[in-house]
């Protein structure tokens, strides 16, 4: 009799376990897939056009070569614009681990504009539009934004800037892209979401 007890206990015990393994399996194939993942950059290349010759054009990039890895983006060159000259500032930004398969992450931030917004930082008056330090402390300081998300937000892929007819020289120019998903509005600042780069550059203006 104890034997058959015994048999009785066992075969509920692995009852048990089987269902408690089909559950198990079960919730992990109906857990949602993660979303709003950052994306990985490797390159970063601002691009300023002199709107009357657009031939003029100076680019200065950032690149981190491990993605992920331990380094971070690391800006290579200087920001040197001409003197009383209207630009437009766009961008160029990729992944390049894979050289023969270069992700073009400037069309999944388009596609994604709803959620993401450059926002930029800059040495007090070195622009004589847009006017003040840039919009990074405060979203709503002026900024000369081109471009703008399904529902009327700003993007800044593309922007517009006026340098003044005075010199300047070692200045500062930040420009920060924040990944803001479900978050963005009219009013978000820089300091909502997480930031996908934030990288600054010294500015010269001659």
């Amino acid at each position: 009799m104890k034997t058959i007890e015994k048999f009785m206990n066992y075969r509920l015990l692995a009852i048990l376990l089987t269902a408690f393994m089909i559950s198990s399996c079960s919730s992990d194939d109906d857990a949602p897939e993660e979303e709003n993942d950052e994306e990985v950059i490797t390159n970063v290349t601002l691009i300023f056009t002199n709107t009357s010759d657009p031939n003029d054009v100076v680019r200065a990039s950032a690149e981190d070569p491990d993605g992920e890895g331990v380094q971070e983006l690391e800006v290579m060159d200087f920001i040197t614009l001409s003197l009383d000259t209207e630009y437009t500032l766009t961008f160029e930004v990729s992944n390049a681990l894979d050289p023969n398969d270069v992700e073009d992450i400037t069309a999944e931030i388009l596609k994604e504009d709803n959620e993401h917004q450059i926002f930029f930082s800059f040495t007090d008056g070195a622009f004589a539009s847009p006017t003040g330090n840039g919009n990074v402390d405060n979203a709503s300081d002026p900024l000369n934004y081109n471009d703008e998300d399904e529902n009327g937000n700003p993007v800044g892929l593309s922007t517009s800037w006026t340098t003044p007819a005075t010199s300047s020289a070692g200045g500062t120019f930040n420009v920060r892209l924040q990944h803001q998903p479900d978050l963005k509005t009219a009013t978000t600042g820089a300091d909502v979401g997480d930031s996908d780069f934030d990288l600054d550059f010294v500015l010269n203006i001659q």
